[in-house]
């Protein structure tokens, strides 16, 4: 053995099973392989096969001595012993080398231990097989499973039904579940109520030409032979269909604050999109991804995680990976940049002409509305003005006053606040930094529309709701919009039948104030996400 080698870009010690194995594995790589053994006869045979071979004691530092550094060493005899030893002598002769360590067959504790402290990384293969068997036959194999025998069973086709005026991550997870449904050997329909109002939802829909069925309250869908929730987890809480409407399939990632009652429920909070948990369904299933269901995905999580800065987990990265290469990068951008109407301009001009400043807070009513989606790029668009940390802006359409909400680096849960201000008299919730409510004006709905005391009662009653959740919320005092002495009339307060309160809040995450059911996603949160929920 010469005193010098030349560079050798991969180091493999050891002639056994696993050795071999990796030789092959390597062999057509870029690179130099060399392979040191204590068999003299191994290191014969790699050589007439074209490897560089050599004999030498691979646990003593000595025998790499003149060696050039190696990129990487992979230690990888079948005695545990040895390979600890060796990794030891790799370490010393190659301390910036990459040291990859197999334990051998049946390594002892300490040998483990050692090599952990030792090596970059170890290699285990009881472990492996361990995590693989778990991989396929666990919980989410489990579930796959399940939701595939309740589609089965269904006698009909099946109604997936996302939350009231939906946003881009519930069209995408009801465009993945009709895909699986389509496995299932059931054809599906993607079922929504109220509108598609947001510009560059509208793109989104028509420019991947996403078929959907547009439902009236109430709608019979006795047509059908089940019924699934995408987005959102009860049936009249944020949706159209009656609350006693018995559901087959719940997928959502928003956390129900009731029971959820449905044949399979899957509900995964620890994710930023239901898009994510749809992505892992169909990876489970093995599923080609055509390019419409992976462009629509990773749209539903780049809107829901807000261009993966909110609420978002590493399962929504390793999600949108995986659906990247099949996705059309090209109608994305096209998707980003879609013309805004008039009335959505109009709304966000009359939202920064009336603002008004309460500390960092910022309050701004724009009165009628004629394009609800306005509101939540309104108060999207109002915090980036300077020193505002929370941004709430409102406005009445057809006998209903509607909030969106916005905090920036703000020590405040603005889900939790609006619940606090309109729970009792409404629907309220959402995200800490994104939410929305919904109230119903009742009775004062017969005032004349042009009256302007209307609007001047909704904005003292909305204002000073806001304000005291608020001050609670963040232990300050914030100057009032109206004078001390002003206490004008609460039409939310007294003298009104529930029956005139609203009841839920549209919009599901994207609109994400959370489930409208039971406030966990408001119609503005809604009419959210980044702006582009409804």
């Amino acid at each position: 053995m010469s005193d010098r080698r030349d560079m050798t870009s991969r180091l493999v010690l050891g002639c056994g099973t696993l050795a071999q194995a990796l030789v092959d594995r390597l062999a057509d790589r870029p690179g130099e392989l060399t392979v040191v053994t204590t068999d003299e006869t191994g290191a014969r045979t790699l050589r007439e096969e074209g490897t560089a071979a050599e004999t030498g004691d691979v646990t003593d530092p000595e025998t790499f001595a003149g060696w050039d550094r190696p990129d990487s060493v992979v230690v990888a005899t079948d005695d545990p012993a040895r390979n600890e030893a060796a990794a030891r002598a790799v370490r010393l002769a190659f301390p910036d080398a990459f040291l990859l360590a197999y334990v051998g067959t049946e390594p002892g504790p300490s040998v483990t231990a050692t090599l952990a402290e030792v090596a970059d990384e170890v290699i285990d293969p009881r472990q492996e097989v361990a995590d693989r068997v778990l991989a396929v036959a666990g919980d989410a194999s489990v579930r796959v499973r399940k939701l595939l025998a309740v589609i089965r069973n269904l006698d009909g086709p099946l109604a997936i039904v996302a939350h009231d005026n939906p946003d881009p991550d519930a069209i995408a997870s009801a465009v993945a579940l009709q895909r699986i449904a389509g496995i299932a050997g059931h054809s599906a329909d993607i079922c929504y109520f109220g509108d598609i109002s947001h510009q560059e939802n509208r793109a989104f829909v028509n420019l991947l030409d996403i078929e959907m069925r547009n439902l009236e309250p109430g709608a019979d869908l006795s047509e059908y032979g089940g019924v699934a929730l995408v987005d959102h987890s009860r049936p009249g809480v944020n949706d159209g269909l009656p609350e006693t409407t018995a559901i087959d399939i719940v997928i959502d990632h928003h956390p129900p604050r009731e029971p959820v009652d449905a044949r399979f429920v899957d509900l995964r909070s620890d994710v930023g999109a239901t898009s994510t948990l749809m992505i892992d369904y169909l990876e489970r299933l093995d599923v080609t991804l055509d390019e419409v269901t992976a462009t629509a995905l990773l749209f539903g999580i780049r809107v829901d995680t807000d261009e993966f800065t909110r609420e978002v987990s590493p399962e929504d990265f390793a999600a949108a990976a995986h659906v990247l290469p099949h996705a059309d990068l090209g109608t994305l951008d096209r998707i980003d940049s879609p013309s805004m109407s008039p009335d959505t301009l109009e709304t966000i001009a009359r939202a920064i002409q009336n603002r008004q400043r309460h500390g960092p807070a910022l309050i701004s009513g724009v009165g009628r509305l004629s394009a609800r989606d306005a509101l939540a790029q309104a108060a999207d668009r109002l915090l980036n003005l300077e020193d505002v940390t929370t941004t709430f802006v409102y406005g009445i359409s057809e006998g209903t006053v509607y909030v969106s909400a916005r905090a920036r680096g703000a020590d405040i849960d603005l889900g939790e606040t609006l619940r606090d201000a309109f729970g009792q008299i409404g629907s309220a919730g959402g995200h800490a930094d994104m939410a929305g409510a919904q109230l119903s004006l009742g009775l004062l709905d017969s005032v004349d529309g042009d009256d302007e005391s209307l609007t001047e009662v909704v904005d003292a009653v909305i204002t000073d709701r806001f304000l005291e959740a608020y001050d609670s919320r963040t232990n300050r005092r914030v100057t009032d919009v109206y004078p001390d002495d002003f206490h004008g009339p609460d039409p939310f307060r007294g003298g009104l039948p529930d029956e005139d309160l609203g009841r839920g809040i549209e919009g599901g995450d994207a609109g994400d104030a959370k489930d409208a059911e039971s406030g966990e996603e408001s119609d503005d949160a809604d009419t959210d996400d980044a702006g582009r929920g409804e």
